[in-house]
C-alpha cells in the first residue's frame, strides 16, 4: 500500500510538472536586419500580435532590430541550431547552404506578375520545398512575406543588353542566381550583403539587384543611384521558425504560430507590394536615384528559361515548376 501511495504521488507530480511546463511563460527570440519602419519588421510585429491573440498562454517576443544579431546568413545558422534566433524573415537563397532546392521559390523570372505570384503563395504549390527545408535545415516555413520587385541598381546606367554585358554585379549566394545573370551576359559574384555598399564604393563590383525598400532603408542609392527596371523577380520571403524550438512548444502554441504565420504573410505581401512603387518614387522625388527603362527584357526571358528548366530537372522539381508556370 505504501508503494502504491508513492506511485500515486509520483504520477501526480509528473502531471503537475507537465501542466506547469505547458503553461510556463514562453519567450521567442526574433531578428530583423531593419528598423521598425521596414516591411519585414512590421510583418514580424503583426506575426507577434497574431500569435498572442490566438494563444491562450503567455508568450513574450524579443525581436532584435537593425542587424543586432548579424545578417541573414547568420540567422540561418542560428535557426538550424536552435540558438539566438527563433523566428525571422529570410531570402530563400540564404538557406541554400542546407537546402539546395529552396532557392527555386525565389528564382528570377519565375512569376509573370503580382497576381500570379500571390496565387502561388496562397496555394500549396511550394510544399515540396517547405518539406525539404524542414528536413535538411530544421527550419519551418509558417508564412510567406515578399512582394518587392527587384531591379538592377548600379553606379552607372544599365539600360539594355549591351550595357548589361560583363556588368560586375552582386547576387545572392544560391547558384541559380549566378547562373541566371550569367545567362543574360552579366558577370555575377556572391558577396555578403553587409559588404555590398563598400564593394560598390571601392569598385569591386559595379552594382547589385534588390527591391526599393532595401535600397532606400540601407541608403544604397548613395553608391548605386541608377535603377534599371528589369523587374526580374517578385520576392518571396518566408516567415520562418526554428524547428528545434517549434517542436518543443505546446501544441496549441504551434497551431497559433502556423495560423499567425499564414495571416501575417498575407498582411506583409499586401504591405510590401503596395509600398514598393511608392518607395521607388520617393527616392526619385528626393533626387536620390535615376530610373531607366530596360530594353530587351523579352530577350532576357528567352535566355533564362533553359537555365530554369535545367535547374528544376537537377532538383527533381520539373513537375513543380510546370505547375507554377501553369497557375
Amino acid at each position: 500500500m505504501f508503494n502504491k501511495s508513492l506511485k500515486t504521488i509520483a504520477a501526480a507530480a509528473v502531471l503537475v510538472g507537465s501542466i506547469s511546463a505547458a503553461n510556463a511563460d514562453v519567450t521567442l527570440r526574433g531578428a530583423s536586419m531593419f528598423d521598425e519602419e521596414h516591411a519585414f519588421t512590421k510583418t514580424l510585429r503583426e506575426f507577434e500580435r497574431l500569435v498572442s491573440e490566438k494563444y491562450a498562454g503567455d508568450v513574450t517576443f524579443d525581436l532584435r532590430l537593425n542587424g543586432e544579431l548579424g545578417v541573414e546568413s547568420d540567422y540561418v545558422t542560428y535557426l538550424n541550431q536552435g540558438v539566438a534566433v527563433d523566428y525571422t524573415i529570410l531570402a530563400p537563397s540564404n538557406m541554400a547552404v542546407f537546402s539546395e532546392a529552396i532557392p527555386l521559390m525565389d528564382m528570377p523570372f519565375l512569376f509573370r506578375d503580382l497576381d500570379h505570384w500571390d496565387a502561388v503563395l496562397s496555394s500549396d504549390a511550394l510544399k515540396p520545398l517547405e518539406d525539404d527545408l524542414r528536413e535538411k535545415a530544421g527550419i519551418v516555413i509558417v508564412g510567406y512575406h515578399g512582394g518587392g520587385v527587384r531591379n538592377l541598381a548600379s553606379a552607372k546606367p544599365i539600360a539594355n543588353m549591351d550595357e548589361l554585358s560583363g556588368h560586375r554585379m552582386r547576387v545572392m549566394g544560391a547558384p541559380i542566381q549566378a547562373q541566371t545573370f550569367s545567362a543574360v551576359g552579366a558577370a555575377p559574384s556572391a558577396i555578403a550583403y553587409n559588404e555590398v555598399y563598400n564593394a560598390i564604393q571601392t569598385g569591386v563590383i559595379a552594382g547589385f539587384e534588390n527591391e526599393a525598400a532595401s535600397i532606400q532603408n540601407l541608403k544604397f542609392y548613395e553608391v548605386a543611384p541608377h535603377i534599371s527596371l528589369t523587374q526580374h523577380t517578385i520576392t518571396v520571403r518566408p516567415i520562418v521558425v526554428s524547428a528545434k524550438v517549434f517542436d518543443g512548444l505546446p501544441a496549441d502554441l504551434q497551431s497559433a504560430i502556423l495560423e499567425a504565420g499564414a495571416e501575417a504573410g498575407a498582411f506583409g505581401r499586401a504591405l510590401e507590394s503596395s509600398q514598393d512603387g511608392e518607395k521607388l518614387q520617393a527616392m526619385v522625388d528626393a533626387g536620390q536615384i535615376e530610373v531607366h527603362d530596360f530594353v530587351g527584357r523579352e530577350k532576357m526571358l528567352e535566355l533564362v528559361q533553359p537555365v530554369q528548366d535545367a535547374y528544376a530537372a537537377e532538383l527533381g522539381a520539373t513537375e513543380m515548376l510546370e505547375n507554377i508556370r501553369g497557375m
